[in-house]
This record gives C-alpha cells, structure tokens and sequence, in this order.
C-alpha cells in the first residue's frame, strides 16, 4: 500500500503515518509547517519530508490513498492533485475505520474524560496481553505511538473526539467509526466554533449512539441527565449506566473498595472514580475479568498531561493538566483538593482554546475553580487576535468565571515570576490548559520550586524576547 499524507505533521496524523510504516505502508507526506514532537519523531522512521510547503508532484496515480489533515485547506494544491487524478481521499478517521472495519470497534466519546478511559482500557488489555488497534489523544506508557493498527488483532480502541473530521468533510470524527461498544462520559458544550447552540452539540452525541452496530452496547454516565435522555431513547443496543468506582481515600491515596478488598490506586479524583467504572464496563464487554481488570488497573499511573506529576517533595506536588473547558476545570480543581484537604491549591489555568477565548463563552466559567485557594487565569491577546475572535479584557474574564480573588492576567512572564516568589511549603500547584503559557517549560519550573535536585536555571522556564525558551 502506498499512502500519502496531507498534512503530516499533526498530532494525530503523524502518529496514524508512524503507524502505517510500522505496519508496512510506503508512506510518504507533506506539511507547511512540522513542529515538535512531530518533526523529530517522523525523521526518527524516515518519514519527514525533505521540505516543507506542498508540492502536487507528490501525488500521483500509483498511490492507493490520500489521508487529509485538519491543518490543510480546501484549496490545497495537493488535494486538488488528488482529486484531478480521482484518488481515494480519506479524512483520518475515515482511514481508521476502513483499517478496522472487520474488527470490534471500541469507541469513547464525550466532553471530557475520552483520553483517560481509552488510556485506562489500553492499559488492561496490554497487561492482560490482549492485541489491539487504538488511537488515543495522548501518550502512554508502553505505546511508543498514539496510533496503532495490525493485521492480526480482533479488537480495535479508538477515542472519539466530536470535532470536524477534515477540511472538506464536516462530520464528527466519532460518528465515521461505528462502534460494537460506546462509551459517554458527559456532555458540556465546547467547540462552539462548530457547534453554535449547546442544542446542536448534544444533537451529535444522540447521532453518535445511532451510529452503534445493531446489538451493540452503550455505556454511559448515569450522573449525566443528557445521557439519561439519550440512553433511554436509544433503540437495538444495551444501554449500561455507570457511576463512581466505590472507594475510600485515606493519608492523600485513593484506594478502591471492592468486597473487603482496598486496591491502590497511582490516580485521584471523583471524574477517574467515573472513568475507572467506564472502562471495567468495557473490559467487561471485551471478556476481561473483573480479576484481571482490578490487578492491572493498580498499575496504571494515567495519560501525559491528565493531573500529571511534575515535580513533587514531602510538602508540595506541581500537577500539569490538559484542562480548558469549564467542566474539565471544575473536576481537576475539586480532585486535587479533595486529595489533599490539609494543602492549600494554587491554581493556574491558560485560556487557550476558540471557545474559550470568545467573550460570549466566558460566563461558562463561573465557580469554575472555586475549589482553589489561589486562582490565576492568563491569556495571550495575540492568541485571541490570530483567531480572528473579538478582543477580551482582563475585567471581561474576571466577570465571566466571577470568583472572588481570582486574578486575571495577559503577561506570562510576570505571573511565573510571582509563583516562583511564592512560599510553597503546605501547597500544590495545578497547572492547566491545552496550550504551554507562551513557551514555558513547565517541568523545568515545577523543579525549581519543589527543590529537585536536578538543577535548572530560573531563565530555562523564562521567555527571551523573541518568544522562545532561553
């Protein structure tokens, strides 16, 4: 098979272009732009192009399919290549589902939660020596790519992320893949660049589980009264509902109570509580005992950047978290507060997304880190403008998440320095978003300030002039 990528260098894509070269393809890509760690990772199996920009020379009528990337245009000179010599084209989703489409399809979906039960679920399989397909939104421990396929597994895991699927197609990425068995975690709107009414984000979901193979299985969210609706209206699947993992948390663990038995857990958090329960339903499905399930999930230790450790000591932990949407916020914040009730909780979130850079999105963060004892909100203004949204005001964010104390800022540096000027002793910091705070190396500053011993310098983490790492 001979593929080729448009837009090789996106997260997703690169991995699925990894993948395929492992599996055997010839493959070959394009980009207009490869940042890390895409660049690398592509050049460490070959596969980075010689240069960027797009060449149509690229395309031609011995290849057997065009995958399209989100970060290409509709008018791409090597898509309209395709097109004139009448190539299959393939969003990545698309080509997910026809690599697996003899396969029991695992799917998870919704708002939150989607990356950390796929995770969870991969983890048991792989310790319980199960082969699998997957395609999760993170990196793993034990995957050396975000993207796997073979021939010889029966079974394939996918996260089902709602956004677009490519440039020309503008169907939900989860509704191609038609899954056996469907997880939701929750609905709270998001992408309202895409979907412009919470009435139309839900409606995707619903289309979602109509998408499920007859005979198939919906596990959702029993706290989530969208889900209930949708659950008791869906027709030919086995509807499961699940709630919160018994448990019991004692000296800043979490331990799972089933029977007499406590079983450790690496995680926290009432929304893991919910995921864990997600992904045991599924294991379930999949034939793997509860036995087997609980001796692996003991071992999991969660997704990069999902309440990731960063730095810790006797008296401190810096948490990095992908968190941006005000759900996302709202259950990150009240778990590392509940798990260390006697610590004071610095946190830190970034906007950084479309939906929540725009000001008629703002007032969705109310109360939306009300569990922090310190709350700093940063954004960029050149983010806002470079997506062509209306100017936001620092007054105009501190309005929308209207929390008493929460201090609102536009300059990263100036806030970094403040936390690092910070006593830490009897405190944690959490520090969300989906971007990087303009650069910052995060582990580097977590380190200073918890006093590893692995020495940094204070202008590692700082800005130079030019907006890069010193």
């Amino acid at each position: 098979m001979r593929v080729h990528f448009i837009a090789i260098g996106g997260s997703a894509m690169h991995n699925l272009a990894i993948a395929l070269h492992k599996k055997g393809y010839e493959v070959t890509g394009s980009d207009d732009e490869i940042f890390e760690p895409s660049k690398s990772r592509l050049e460490s199996h070959g596969l980075l192009p010689a240069e960027t920009g797009w060449n149509p020379e690229k395309v031609h009528s011995a290849l057997d399919a065009v995958i399209l990337g989100m970060h290409a245009r509709a008018d791409n000179p090597e898509l309209l290549k395709a097109r004139e010599l009448g190539l299959k084209i393939y969003s990545y989703p698309e080509f997910l589902y026809e690599q697996t489409k003899n396969k029991t399809r695992v799917v998870i979906g919704g708002s939150h939660g989607k990356t950390t039960i796929t995770s969870m679920i991969m983890h048991v399989l792989r310790v319980n020596g199960r082969h699998f397909d997957y395609m999760v939104g993170a990196q793993l421990d034990g995957f050396e790519t975000m993207v796997g396929l073979s021939e010889e597994a029966t079974i394939a895991v996918f996260e089902g992320d709602e956004y677009l699927s490519s440039p020309t197609d503008p169907r939900p990425k989860f509704h191609l893949y038609h899954p056996h068995i469907a997880v939701l975690s929750g609905i709270a709107w998001d992408h309202i660049n895409v979907f412009p009414t919470f009435e139309n984000y839900v409606e995707q979901f619903r289309k979602f589980v109509s998408l499920i193979e007859p005979g198939g299985k919906l596990i959702y969210c029993a706290g989530d009264p969208h889900l209930r609706e949708i659950a008791a209206q869906s027709s030919g699947v086995t509807a499961l509902p699940y709630n919160a993992h018994p448990h019991l948390v004692s000296d800043q663990v979490t331990y799972l109570t089933v029977g007499e038995r406590e079983i450790r857990l690496n995680i926290f958090g009432d929304h893991n509580l919910e995921n864990i329960s997600a992904a045991l339903e599924v294991c379930r499905a999949l034939g793997v005992s509860d036995e087997a399930f609980y001796r692996a999930i003991l071992t999991f230790a969660g997704a990069a950047r999902r309440l990731e450790v960063l730095s810790e000591n006797d008296h401190t932990t810096v948490f990095r978290d992908f968190a941006h949407s005000p759900s996302k916020l709202k259950a990150t914040t009240a778990a590392v507060k509940k798990q260390f009730p006697n610590r004071q909780l610095v946190a830190c979130m970034e906007l950084h997304t479309f939906s929540s850079l725009k000001k008629e999105f703002l007032p969705h963060y109310q109360n939306a880190m009300e569990a922090a004892d310190v709350a700093f909100v940063y954004f960029n203004p050149h983010t806002v403008a470079h997506k062509k949204l209306e100017p936001i005001t620092p007054e105009m964010v501190a309005a929308g998440f209207a929390q008493e104390g929460l201090e609102v800022t536009t300059d990263s540096d100036a806030l970094f320095e403040r936390l690092s000027q910070m006593n830490w002793a009897g405190k944690n910091l959490l520090l969300m978003s989906s971007g990087n705070f303009d650069g910052k190396d995060l582990p580097a500053f977590a380190a200073e300030i918890t006093g590893d011993p692995v020495k940094f310098r204070r202008s590692r983490w700082l800005k130079n002039p030019n907006g890069n790492i010193s």
